[in-house]
This record gives C-alpha cells, structure tokens and sequence, in this order.
C-alpha cells in the first residue's frame, strides 16, 4: 500500500476544517498544512478532501513571495527532495515559480498579469535522494486574482450617428460599446456611460448601461443646426472607477422642408439668330436644404411664351442654376422678342409641414439679336436653255437670289464661281445671264449641257455668299444641211444600180431621215429609189450612154424648217462584164476629163507650162554659172590641178580659216577689184570680232611685171593683220602643273622620264616649235 500522502501547507488555509491541524505561524513563513490519511474497509488509505485552489494578487511586487510549502509525512531530515512542473515553470512562460527542494517552499518570481494568465496548474513531486518517488504526485493550483488596473475602451474613437430633421423625442439614434479588460465578473469590468457635454439642453440622452443614444426633444432643423457634436464617458466600478472619453458625431438629415425661390422677379436676356444648341442665360434660384439632394436640386419648366418649342432650360447640378438654351434658330425678321413664364420646384416632392414659396415663377425677357444671313437661291439647281448659234447677247435667264436682310438695305452682286466659258457672262449687279459669243454646237457640250455655278454676295459684315447651280442645255438648230457621199462613182450602163448615202452635222430631230430628189430633166433617164432614212437606190431607165453624167441632187432633211442642199452626183457610166465590173475605165477617165469645163482645162494647163518653164529657167542659170566657174579655175587648160592651200595643223582658227589663201585673186585678178574706200569688205567669219580690219593692197597691179610687188604687199598686209588665221593667242583649256589636284594626262609629261629622247630637232622649225623644244627638251 502507498505511503501517507503528502503534507500540503497553504499561505489561505482553511482554519475551520476539523481534519486540519495548523501548525504555530511565523509571520515569515508560511502556515503548514498536516492531512491525515485514512483506511477504508479494505485497507486503503485515502485523501479527506480536495486540496482548494491557492490565490494570489496580479501585480504583486514584493518577491519572490512564498505562496505555499509542502511536505512529506515520510519526511526524513535530509531525505527528501521536492520539484514542480508546468506552466510558469518549466512551460512558458518560464520563471515565474519555483520550489525550494530541500524545504518545498514555492516562490512567486515575477509580477503576475491577470489579464494574460488568470490560472496556473502545477503539479508537485516528493523524492528520495536517489529518485524514487516518496509520494503520488499532486496537482497544484495557483489563481491570479484581478485589481482594476485597466481603463475603459471604447471600441471607436469616433461615432458617427443621423437623425431626420423634424425627430420625436425618444428616436434612436445609436449605440455606443466600450471594454474592459479587466474580470468582468468584478466591479472592475462594470461599466457605465454618459455625456459630458457640451451643454445642448439636453437634446440627446444616453441609456448608462447600454449605450444607447436617443433624442431627448423635438425641433431639430439641419438649417440651424446640422452636426452635433458629443463627448462621451464611459467608467468601470460602476462609474466611479478608471474612465475613457469618446466623440459621437450627429448629423441630422435633411428634409425637403424649404421650397427654391428665384432670387430675381424677372430676368433679361439675348439671344443669337439663326443659331442654336446655344446657351443664351441662366435663371438663378436659392433653396436652403442639403445641396446636392434631390431635397435641394431644382427643376425647371417654361410654362407660357414659347408656343414652337424654340427654348429649353435645364438645371445645373453645380450650381442649381436654370440654364436657357436654343433647341431651334430664331428669325429676328419674324419675331425679335420673347417672354418666358418659368416655374421651379424640386425634384422631391415638398413635405407638407414646408411653408409656401413666395417667389416660385419668373419672367424671362429674351430679345433676339440681328444677324447677317446669308442669300440663297430659291431655285437651284436652275435649268435652262438656249439655241445653238445662238448670237452673242441673247439672254438666257435671269437668276436671282433671296436675301432675308433685304429689308436692312444690304444688295447682292453676282460672281461666276469658276472661270465661265467664253461664250457667256453674268452682270454683276442684275445677275442676268446671257452670250458674250455665238453658242457653240450642241455636239461641243457632253450630252448637250453645260454647268456652271454663280455666287451671290451680300455687303453685310461678314460677308456671306450663296451658291447657285445653272444648267442649261444647248439645244439643237437645224443650221446644217445634209451632205451627199460619195459624189463620184462607177455604174454600168445596163441594169446598173448605184446606193447613195448623207450625213448632217444636226442630231435628231434635225437630220435624218432624209429625202433625195433628181431634177426633172433627169427623170427621164434616172429614177431613186428609198432604202432607209438615210440611204437611196440610184438606177438608169433603160440604156444610158457610156461616159461621164453629172446629175443634180436635191437633198432634204427632217428639221424645222428643212435645210436643202444641191450636189451634182458625177457618175462614171461604163459597159460592165457578165461580174458587173466595167471593162473600159479609159473611157470613162475620158469621159471624166470632158465632163470638165474649158476654163478649168485651160488653168490646168497654164499652171503646167509655167512650172515647166521655171525649172528650165534655174537649170540654164546653174549651167551658165558653173561653166563660167570653171572657165576662171582652170584657164583654159584641163592640166591646171591648182587649189587653195589648206592647213589643217594650224592652232587657232579651225576648220573655217581654208579661205585664208585664195588663190583665185593670182589666177584671174579681173575677178576680185579691190574694195573701194566706201564699201564694207567682207567680213570674215574666222577673224575675232575685236580685231581691226586689213589694210588691202593699194591696187591691182596692170601688168605681170609688177606681179612680185604685188604678192609682196599682200603677204606683208596678211603678216601685220591680226584678224587672219591662224590666231597668236594664248588658249589655256585646262592646268595640270604643279599643285593640280588632277593627276597628268598628257603624253608627252609622261616622256620626260625618257632620257634618250632629243627634242633639238624642234628648233629647226620656227619660233613657234622653239619654245616647245624648250619645254620638252630640259
């Protein structure tokens, strides 16, 4: 059987349990308590009671403080050893007990927290010194008893409530919560609530144990008092311990209790011609409810003046203003003035407690203002007409526009949009269109019309213009006659048949079908025969005699009145084959020729002999010229191969300087006198046109002997005259020396590395190739 169990002593002992025996106490120490066991009919022992919970005060500071002692009634001195474990000891939060082994004191280390650990359970052991255990363990527990050392909270700082305008006494309005952390099943959890202020008149109550907020009288009105502002409290201890303060916000909802009234009896106002969407004023209205609400938003209507619907207002949500606006444009002609009834109320509808508004209709004066409007054309676009050739002035139409602002004393002047055709104008001031020129043909015009736009301007400020569009269709004249085609052709002279065809310049209804007539002499021998509106069968009556037979055509059109043309047909009349083709055509080409008048015969005839004539008149010239050519040239003789010398390695002249040396003068002096004092000479077309003009020998010479002086005069002019070739001049083409930035083309620059090469030669030729030999021959 187990030993006698443990040996508990408490710092609260139950002093009046009879199986409990205290021991003498030292105020140091803590009391001991001594629990007897007992045997039940079996020989157990067991426990005489429950060991009560141990107390101890949160925020106790003096420690370590004692709480309790226990021991063993198997105690020997120095043979036993006590421990305990749980939560505060060796389980967090660790530290906060402890136990003396030797003597089981348990120790409080730290300041204990109710509102963290209301309870600690341990259990204790008793042991040997080596281990075993002396007693069943025991289970030990510790209660932290509550102090009001935490205030009141509330759960908002701030509370937020609504009451409507017009409230009862006794209407919620809201709750208000506040904690405690402290044990509320003390007075240090008992909460209670109140207002501090400010002082209002006790318009709002609050219940002290539930927080509830109710009004206290009648008559709020958010116009003189919109927010209402509490102080709260709340205390523990039933009120008389620790407290916390709140704010409660109230706000009273508005009511539609005030009626908008117009702030002005009449408004004045213009309005734009002509124009509209346009915003031409604003109506101001007052309402002292909520702005923003449909309690305090306004709502217009335009109750008489406006019969055509031509105004509209609407309400600004800014502003609550009546804004004024054109749906349709004004005609300050028709109507320059306009009175308006307008009404306002709100959107919601007004409580019936609201007093009446004194000014809830408004007139609105509106004058419409003049604006320059611009012309038109009543018609447009116009049709018109007019006749090809028609001769110029003819009047085609007389196309005016409309202006509303005649009245005003403005005018209108006509322009041509775009460039007109020639044949047309506009006057500017009468807008009358007519032909500057005689129509052209209908066939001119793309199906007959022609198009054209003209502009009409007023003299207001701005300026306005109106544009018109004027067709007008050229309508066909029978102004053409028909045309015979062909009017040669080949008919055998038996049962032969011959179609004809016409044409007009006119279109229908002026040209076909058209009608063909012979004269009445020819009817005889001759009949037509209709195919179609354009076409006819000509056939001989009987046998017509081969040739030429010119036969008059009277041919008619369809137009109002008819054009008739006369053409004489000349129809070839041969014998033809079994194939219809004709076997004699000299014949007929004969024929053809006698069928031509004398007089033209004659003409033809004159104008070949003429030209005959003329030509044997260039050719005779031309011979004569030549043989008198060559008769000079050559002397007489065949042998005399004589020419001009011609240099053609000269620089300066060119190609034209081979005239330079005319040996002509030598041959036949006779040919060439000198030119006098008084005449041009000839210029030359090689010469620059700077140079001076030669001076000529003196003379001819008159006999051969004075052939040398001669000669020599005339080298000695051509030496000292600067204006025969070849030219003396410096011609620089192009630089390739030193510091060229193009490289050397030359052929001879790029010899000089030649060293064999001899350029002394080059003296040998004149001054001219001297110079090259120096050059070169460095």
């Amino acid at each position: 059987m187990a030993t006698p169990f443990w040996l508990i002593s408490f710092l609260l002992a139950m002093l009046g349990a009879q199986d409990v025996c205290c021991s003498e106490e030292v105020h140091s120490s803590p009391p001991v308590l001594h629990l007897k066991q007992q045997k039940d009919g079996t020989g157990r022992v067991k426990r005489a009671w429950v060991i009560p919970p141990i107390s101890v005060s949160e925020n106790h500071k003096r420690l370590p403080h004692v709480l309790v002692q226990i021991k063993s009634d198997k105690q020997q001195p120095g043979g036993v050893i006590y421990s305990i474990k749980g939560p505060g000891v060796d389980e967090d939060p660790k530290g906060v007990f402890s136990i003396d082994k030797r003597n089981g004191k348990v120790y409080l280390n730290t300041v204990l927290d109710r509102e963290k650990n209301d309870r600690f359970r341990l259990r204790a052991f008793a042991l040997d010194l080596s281990g075993v255990p002396l007693e069943d363990p025991t289970d030990l527990e510790i209660l932290v008893m509550d102090q009001n050392d935490n205030r009141p909270l509330f759960r908002q700082a701030v509370f937020a409530g609504h009451v409507v305008e017009e409230a009862p006494p006794g209407t919620y309005v809201m709750t208000v919560e506040a904690t405690d952390a402290d044990d509320p099943e003390t007075d240090n959890a008992a909460l209670r609530y109140s207002i501090l202020g400010p002082e209002m008149g006790d318009v709002f109550t609050i219940d002290e144990l539930s927080g509830e907020i109710q009004t206290a009288r009648a008559g709020f009105d958010r116009e003189v008092v919109g927010i209402y502002n509490l102080t709260l409290q709340v205390a523990d201890m039933s009120g008389e311990g620790l407290a916390t303060t709140a704010t409660a916000v109230i706000y009273v909802d508005d009511i539609n209790d005030n009626p908008p009234e117009f702030t002005e009896k009449e408004f004045s106002m213009e309005a734009p011609e002509n124009k509209q969407g346009v915003v031409i004023g604003r109506v101001l209205v007052q309402d002292k409810d909520l702005p923003g609400s449909s309690n305090w938003l306004a709502k217009f209507t335009i109750l008489e003046g406006d019969p055509n619907g031509a105004f509209a207002i609407h309400t600004d949500p800014l502003t609550n203003d009546g804004v004024i606006s054109l749906v349709k444009a004004l005609n300050h002609e028709e109507r320059d003035r306009f009175q308006l009834l307008v009404s306002v109320q709100n959107q919601s509808p007004l409580e019936l407690s609201a007093p009446k508004a004194a000014r809830a209709l408004t007139t609105v004066r509106v004058h419409v203002l003049d604006a320059n409007e611009a012309p038109f054309f009543r018609e447009n676009p116009w049709r018109g007409s007019v006749n090809e050739g028609a001769p110029p002035g003819t009047e085609i139409t007389l196309y005016r526009a409309s202006d509303p602002d005649t009245l005003q004393g403005q005018q209108l002047r006509y322009f041509q949009a775009s460039d007109l055709a020639s044949w047309l104008q506009v006057d500017p001031d009468s807008s009358l269109v007519q032909t500057r020129q005689t129509v052209p043909p209908r066939s001119t015009f793309p199906g007959g019309w022609y198009t054209l736009q003209i502009l009409a301007s007023d003299n207001g400020n701005p300026s306005l213009t109106a544009t018109g569009t004027l067709s007008i269709e050229v309508l066909e004249v029978n102004d053409h006659a028909p045309l015979l085609l062909p009017v040669t052709s080949e008919l055998c002279s038996q049962g032969g048949r011959l179609v004809l065809s016409a044409t007009d310049d006119d279109l229908a209804p002026h040209a076909e079908p058209f009608h063909f007539r012979l004269s009445p002499d020819m009817a005889q021998n001759w009949t037509l025969g209709h195919i179609n509106d354009t076409h006819a069968l000509l056939q001989t009556e009987g046998e017509v005699d081969v040739g030429l037979h010119v036969l008059p055509l009277l041919i008619s059109d369809s137009g109002t009145p008819p054009q008739v043309r006369e053409q004489l047909l000349n129809v070839s009349v041969c014998a033809c084959d079994k194939w219809g083709s004709c076997q004699a055509h000299v014949a007929a080409v004969v024929g053809a020729v006698a069928g031509l008048s004398f007089g033209a015969l004659m003409i033809i005839l004159s104008c070949t002999i003429l030209l005959l004539l003329l030509a044997l008149l260039v050719a005779a010239l031309e011979h004569s010229r030549r043989q008198a050519f060559h008769k000079g040239l050559l002397g007489g003789s065949q042998d005399d191969l004589r020419d001009n010398i011609v240099n053609y390695n000269e620089q300066g002249g060119g190609e034209e300087d081979q005239d330079a040396y005319d040996l002509n003068q030598l041959r036949n002096p006779d040919l060439f006198p000198p030119p006098s004092l008084r005449s041009k000479p000839p210029h030359r077309r090689d010469a620059p046109y700077s140079y001076g003009l030669p001076q000529y020998p003196r003379r001819l010479p008159a006999c051969p002997s004075d052939i040398e002086d001669f000669i020599n005069e005339g080298l000695e002019a051509a030496d000292s005259d600067p204006s025969v070739p070849p030219y003396d001049t410096a011609l620089i083409y192009d630089y390739e020396g030193e510091g060229s930035a193009g490289g050397s083309l030359s052929s001879i620059l790029s010899s000089l590395a030649d060293e064999d090469q001899d350029y002394d030669y080059l003296n040998e030729w004149g001054p001219r190739f001297r110079r090259l030999a120096e050059l070169y021959g460095q």
